[in-house]
């Protein structure tokens, strides 16, 4: 699957992500590597514990690495910024 594809088949089945913002990273987005880097920054609680539970379900099949952040977090190491994260949205766009 390309980085697009990857991006629209997560956003697809995880319904939750509409409150995060979600990135994808690393050498994927080149479409090379054996492992997709994620990137989920929003609040933690109840919402974050049923995206979670959607990312396992979505991503059974997928060599998902997923991290999450708060915002605070990631505006403090700027993580968005110095990985070159694109986010799913724009991913998923292009794969259209």
């Amino acid at each position: 699957m390309t980085a697009g594809e990857i991006a629209a088949h997560l956003l697809g089945c995880c319904g939750s992500l509409e409150q995060f913002d979600a990135y994808m990273f690393g050498s994927a987005l080149r479409g090379i590597g054996a492992d997709v880097d994620i990137l989920v920054v929003g609040p933690s609680g109840d919402t974050l514990s049923q995206l979670k539970r959607e990312l396992r379900a979505a991503g059974e099949f997928l060599p998902l690495h997923i991290l999450y952040m708060q915002p605070s977090e990631e505006r403090h190491t700027e993580f968005v910024t110095r990985q070159k994260c694109v986010a799913l949205t724009t991913l998923s766009a292009s794969a259209t």
